[in-house]
């Protein structure tokens, strides 16, 4: 079969008359405009699908709108960022929007790359998951084009919107439940960053040490830093278990790093919670198995992504002022973080 010719393509006007309405009736439908009865509504898509009608997108463009949303996420293998997509595809469900989805891998410079090439490819808003720009970077973002930002804490910033986890009550309450288990040398495992009040590991950090003093335990406040990669994070973990003040607990910043922190205790022949307890954060679908039996805190990343893509319409639609969403952490406890063996 030939492929379809430029001048056999489905116009607006094709569907309009397959409908039996007129062609303001369907570019009414196409707009998602207000006083359009479910009846039209359905008649008309229903020309549409039979004639497998899609919209040009630069057309729509012209007209205002091309009802596509960019999301900027890290990078692709942390299970958390699934449950934050599955989120934003809930909230869009029953909208014409669709997303196009480009992975920085947490640099600021690829960051900016793939946020310039979503505005020239005239993208309606942008969802960005934990970027790593400065805060007047993403304000200036906000200027160019709706921006949502989900795990970056910028209340302040009236230009953009944010759907956030309390993270300093998080990493208290997982210090909290680790000292009332009887874990007194706890450790934290971070992401090497510069500091920034904006991103999640600071304040992680900061509720974490706030904790620590709270429970008495200041003096065995220890933050160590790793990158995001695998051998980052295995070293790192190394380091710490085979040292000769080897941790009672260790809260890692992400479910990723604690899974590779079982790994590297399973590893040295290390019994999880008998010579070591660890904590995950995100309460990701890997904490639940046997094996892992993570304790990890839940953040809600479907609540996350469904409100972050919530906001952002309502910025598109003409809202003018901040809406910063916040969610309450929960504790899930599980098996690698029971009570300490008196």
């Amino acid at each position: 079969m030939a492929p379809t010719s430029k001048t056999n393509r489905v116009t607006i006007k094709t569907v309009a008359a397959d409908a039996g309405v007129s062609v303001a009736a369907v570019s009414k439908v196409l707009r998602d405009a207000y006083g359009v009865s479910d009846a039209l509504r359905a008649r008309v898509q229903a020309s549409m699908e039979k004639l497998n009608y899609r919209p040009h997108a630069g057309a729509r463009a012209m007209r205002g709108r091309t009802y596509t949303l960019g999301i900027l996420l890290p990078d692709m293998r942390n299970p958390f960022f699934a449950d934050i997509l599955a989120g934003v595809n809930e909230a869009l469900e029953r909208t014409q929007y669709q997303t196009m989805i480009g992975v920085s891998r947490s640099a600021e410079t690829i960051e900016m790359s793939l946020i310039d090439s979503m505005i020239d490819r005239q993208m309606d808003g942008l969802i960005m998951i934990g970027p790593r720009m400065p805060p007047e970077t993403a304000e200036a973002v906000s200027t160019r084009i709706p921006t949502a930002v989900v795990g970056y804490h910028v209340p302040q910033l009236a230009t953009l919107d944010t759907a956030n986890n309390d993270d300093v009550a998080g990493a208290a309450q997982v210090v909290r439940h680790l000292a009332t288990n009887g874990y007194r040398r706890i450790t934290m495992v971070t992401l090497a960053v510069p500091t920034k009040n904006v991103v999640v590991t600071v304040q992680r950090e900061r509720g974490y040490r706030e904790a620590m003093k709270e429970r008495g335990l200041a003096q065995h406040i220890n933050i160590v830093p790793a990158d995001q990669t695998a051998r980052e994070v295995q070293t790192a973990v190394r380091h710490l278990l085979e040292s000769r003040h080897r941790p009672e607990a260790l809260f890692c910043w992400t479910d990723m790093v604690a899974l590779h922190a079982l790994s590297v205790a399973k590893d040295l022949g290390l019994s999880v919670p008998g010579d070591l307890a660890i904590v995950g954060y995100d309460n990701t679908i890997y904490c639940d198995l046997a094996q892992n039996s993570l304790t990890s805190v839940d953040q809600s990343g479907q609540v996350l992504g469904l409100q972050a893509a919530r906001l952002l319409i309502e910025r598109i639609d003409g809202r003018q002022q901040g809406d910063h969403f916040v969610v309450s952490p929960r504790l899930v406890v599980r098996g690698s973080s029971r009570p300490r063996p008196s």
